[in-house]
């Protein structure tokens, strides 16, 4: 856009100009700004671009009130919402149907303003023929934050090269009852381990110009009974030491810009119009600057669901106060009545240049302002722009990518139980059974391309190969004679099949048992968003599957192909060995059969406690006294296998554990280390756990917490230091009195292979007066590896 001074002299108008500040920009544009134009700005329309290179078009979907594209337009547009990721297109056509959206988009309005282009990235950009890299709980799993830091990266590239400019990703939500259907989507049930893998992810995404979306803000993890988009609960101090941590390190550490908010109530009080979190904690203590967006519907949801807001008017102008700035994922309580009531001054409209302005200052800081900007992808920076032409030309599952994925799969491969069995030593019969064992979508979590819209469309390819383990066991062994038998379906409950799968048991050298989950949408599943369950057994007749093999009495390997854990029955004492993975991605099953072979030494650690009795929920490993085995009560919460558990083939010895120093101050720091050897056969990695033991403090604790950890590569005859600096910080929770705190008094810093198996703990006393300690406190321990 230009102007013309009273010389006649064209000049570039204010918010164009990329020499000027940026809220120098952004003030001259809004100044210019109908109320109209101002809230067109803060919501998005749910388009699908077009497969043939056309202009995209709006999806229709439950909530739709039927957006008129061509009316709209005018007023300008602040997002086009998952324009990949609603029906499977072509990556490069849909590339070229996104530009030509944006031209336009800019076309109609006066200013020029392009629309910012989102999409799902859980676990790899969700679109059609991109990577399925592994869902989150395997990148807890993997215990590697700069793996998942360069898987981060490489989505955020291939989502910028297209058009994308921000990813809804990742979840940070910390597990608190397993038979939550999205456990899939989450890290894992630490807080710290959930903020550190986190964090990782962001900073790649976020390298790559992509802006990436913390959620789900906050404590949607622990609704009442695991049930998907249910009320919350939550005493204030595990909303302080369980739920937020992650967040906050999130916000502090890894430049994210943008949050949406949780769908959930707490307490009473829906997130999505709660002042307090999304302004006073987030942006006023925390120092949050980017965006928040709305989780889909959520803002609608006020009126509907949590009965909060009488109209949309009222919803809308309860969530922007609250600090909500853009509605998605498409108009519906910021449509023409909210702006009537702006206009009439119902609504203050301050609320909408509070608002406008972070979408605006979000727009100019990735150039979509400065008059240079192009809405040509560099996919298709050398192309004609014919989409004939364009066709084929994007590839989002190169071999670099394949490649990480297969990296991060092995390393999330968790090895639960073996004795002796695995690695196998050449079998000439190998019976392959169980559900998972010929699915290819069994190494697929629900925000997957393939598993969330792909299965609508059954006509069109996956669009990458999805190697089932049938497939990856018989290609891993060559030699060996492969019988395969299904047995049942994941959650059909038939047993007609049982009699094949244990006579083709009984004829094997050894089983592989695959069992495991089927990822889909609000109950079109066993895992996934609204795939909740009463208990954890086994989905459908899996449970009496396994028991007719284990009886069979022929060595059985059990492989889980899950997105949660699953009790197991007698498994843990019967079975020859127990593979645990998460929707591993497409290289999954390779990584699962290099793991069965020995070509992969496992090194995964549980991020989620295994349980032994499916009813004892809802449990995790962050457990005080009180929530542990106790002689008065029948159910027993112990886990078959804990949080941080995980085998390997190398033998590990743990020696010669220290502290500098017996004593230190509140607002002191000590070092704890221990000596780290491989005294196996082959080269390995170990995981070196630090938990935090309280013996006395002011408020109720959990017996073990994890405040570090390392990955620590080691070759046969290796030895090395692994030494944690620890700040008393780390030591610190939440008082009664609802400040965090550093109290005096003894804490046992325990080395763990597991948060049940400390190897060795060391007592430190806290000299000095409590310290209170605020949001700018220490989050980590310094570690370091020294060989020796």
């Amino acid at each position: 856009m230009t102007l013309s001074n009273q010389a006649g002299i064209e000049s570039v108008a204010p918010w164009r100009d990329a020499t000027l500040p940026i809220d120098e920009r952004v003030d001259a544009l809004i100044a210019e700004m109908s109320v109209a134009e101002k809230v067109a700005q803060l919501y998005g329309v749910w388009v699908g671009a077009s497969d043939d290179g056309e202009d995209v078009a709006p999806h229709q979907h439950d909530m739709d009130d039927h957006v008129d594209f061509d009316a709209i337009l005018p007023m300008g547009l602040g997002q086009l919402t998952r324009p990949f990721g609603t029906a499977p297109v072509d990556p490069a056509t849909g590339a070229l149907s996104l530009q030509r959206a944006q031209q336009r988009i800019m076309a109609a309005n006066r200013f020029g303003i392009p629309a910012l282009a989102h999409e799902e990235c859980l676990a790899g950009f969700a679109t059609w023929g991109a990577t399925a890299y592994p869902v989150p709980l395997s990148w807890g799993a993997s215990f590697d934050p700069d793996l998942v830091r360069e898987m981060g990266r490489r989505i955020g590239d291939d989502m910028r090269s297209v058009g994308v400019h921000q990813g809804l990703a990742p979840v940070l939500d910390v597990v608190r009852d397993a038979r939550w259907g999205r456990v899939e989507e989450t890290i894992g049930e630490d807080p710290y381990l959930v903020g550190t893998v986190a964090t990782a992810y962001i900073q790649g995404v976020e390298s790559a110009g992509v802006i990436a979306t913390l959620k789900h803000f906050v404590g949607y993890s622990a609704s009442k009974g695991g049930r998907n988009l249910a009320p919350v609960s939550v005493g204030p101090r595990e909303l302080a030491d369980v739920l937020l941590p992650p967040f906050e390190m999130a916000i502090r550490e890894s430049g994210v810009r943008s949050v949406m908010n949780s769908y959930t109530d707490l307490d009473g009080i829906p997130t999505a119009a709660d002042a307090s979190l999304l302004t006073g904690l987030l942006r006023d203590e925390w120092g949050f600057e980017g965006t928040v967006v709305a989780d889909y519907f959520s803002i609608a949801f006020l009126k509907e669901l949590h009965r909060y807001s009488e109209e949309w008017t009222d919803a809308a102008r309860d969530a922007l106060a609250a600090g909500i700035d853009v509605e998605l994922p498409t108009v519906k309580t910021f449509g023409p009545a909210f702006v009537r009531a702006v206009e009439d001054g119902e609504v203050d409209g301050g609320l909408i240049d509070r608002a406008l302005r972070r979408v605006l200052r979000q727009k100019a800081e990735l150039g979509m302002l400065d008059a240079a900007w192009s809405p040509v992808p560099s996919a298709l920076a050398d192309r004609d722009g014919a989409s004939e032409d364009v066709r084929g030309s994007v590839d989002l599952d190169p071999a670099a990518n394949r490649d990480l994925a297969r990296r991060l799969a092995e390393e999330a491969v968790v090895l639960l139980s073996n004795d002796g069995t695995l690695p196998l030593a050449r079998p000439k019969r190998i019976a392959v059974v169980g559900p998972t064992a010929a699915d290819p979508y069994a190494v697929l979590g629900c925000y997957s391309f393939p598993s969330h819209v792909g299965v609508r469309h059954p006509e069109i390819p996956i669009g990458i190969s999805l190697p089932t383990l049938q497939d990856a066991v018989a290609a891993e062994f060559p030699d060996a004679e492969i019988v395969y038998a299904q047995g049942t379906t994941v959650d059909g409950g038939e047993t007609e099949g049982f009699d094949a799968a244990a006579a083709a048991a009984s004829a094997a050298d050894v089983v592989v048992l695959a069992l495991g989950d089927r990822a889909g949408l609000f109950g079109r599943g066993t895992s996934g968003e609204g795939c909740d369950v009463a208990d954890l057994s086994l989905p459908g007749a899996q449970q009496a599957l396994l028991d007719a093999v284990l009886d069979s009495g022929t060595p059985t390997v059990v492989t889980l192909l899950a997105g949660r854990p699953y009790a197991l029955g007698s498994a843990p004492e019967r079975a020859a060995a127990i593979v645990q993975t998460f929707f591993a991605g497409e290289e999954g099953t390779a990584a699962i059969s290099g793991v069965l072979s020995g070509r992969v030494n496992p090194s995964g650690r549980l991020p989620v406690s295994v349980p032994r009795d499916p009813g004892a929920q809802p449990s995790t490993y962050l457990a005080a006294t009180l929530a542990r085995r106790s002689e008065v009560s029948n159910i027993d919460p112990t886990a078959a296998f804990a949080f941080g558990h995980g085998l390997g083939y190398s033998h590990f010895v743990w020696a010669d554990a220290a502290a500098s120093a017996a004593e230190m101050g509140v607002d002191g720091s000590v070092t704890v280390s221990i000596h780290v050897g491989n005294a196996g056969e082959r080269d390995g990695v170990e995981v070196v756990q630090l938990y935090v033991h309280d013996p006395v403090a002011s408020v109720v604790r959990p017996v073990q917490r994890l405040i570090g950890y390392a990955r620590v590569p080691l070759r046969v005859g290796d030895r090395v230091r692994v030494s944690f600096e620890v700040p008393a910080d780390l030591v610190s929770f939440t008082g009664a009195d609802g400040h965090r705190r550093v109290e005096p008094g003894a804490i046992d810093f325990g080395f763990g292979r597991s948060s049940a198996e400390i190897v060795a703990t060391r007592t430190v006393r806290v000299t000095g007066d409590v310290r209170h300690v605020g949001s700018r406190r220490a989050l980590h321990a310094k570690v370091d590896v020294t060989p020796e």
